[in-house]
């Protein structure tokens, strides 16, 4: 049963260009990698965006415990959302879900010219949109959230 998310968790999320998934490969080892957030639902329904079907999908198909780690480094603040993982298939997903991933990529692409105009620096072919059409997405159930803000500023917030 998926734990559900307070308001706060999960627009601490939202906030984050990209979180580091941990899952567990075949030989018991962790496999991180660094992934983005689609949509995270308050009954701690997670989906996120996996292009390439690499270590990530075949660690969840052997395994489906997986971890979602975020820290915000300026406010010494993080979570981990641990939980089962799966592969969801693009036509098994609802439409909102999809919506999300667009409008997602449509505003980094967005985020990434104006920035790239303003400074004249950044990558000369925006990534975003060399990015592969998604096929699928990781579908998570939070089953634990851990605080991983240290105690002594936890009291203070």
């Amino acid at each position: 049963m998926a734990q559900n998310l307070s308001e706060d968790i999960i627009n601490f999320f939202h906030a984050q260009n990209f979180v580091i998934v941990s899952t567990i490969s075949k030989d018991g080892f962790p496999h991180n990698a660094c992934k983005g957030i689609i949509e995270i639902k308050p009954e701690g329904k997670i989906y996120i965006l996996d292009l390439y079907r690499g270590d990530t999908c075949k660690n969840l198909n052997m395994n489906p415990n997986i971890s979602i780690t975020a820290i915000d480094e300026h406010k010494f603040r993080g979570y981990c959302l641990v939980g089962q993982g799966r592969i969801a298939q693009f036509g098994e997903l609802a439409p909102d879900i999809i919506q999300s991933w667009e409008a997602r990529i449509t505003s980094r692409i967005t985020q990434r010219v104006l920035k790239n105009i303003s400074t004249g620096k950044g990558h000369p072919k925006h990534p975003e949109a060399l990015l592969p059409e998604p096929k699928y997405m990781i579908a998570i159930d939070t089953q634990e959230v851990i605080n991983l803000t240290p105690q002594h500023l936890k009291e203070e917030a």
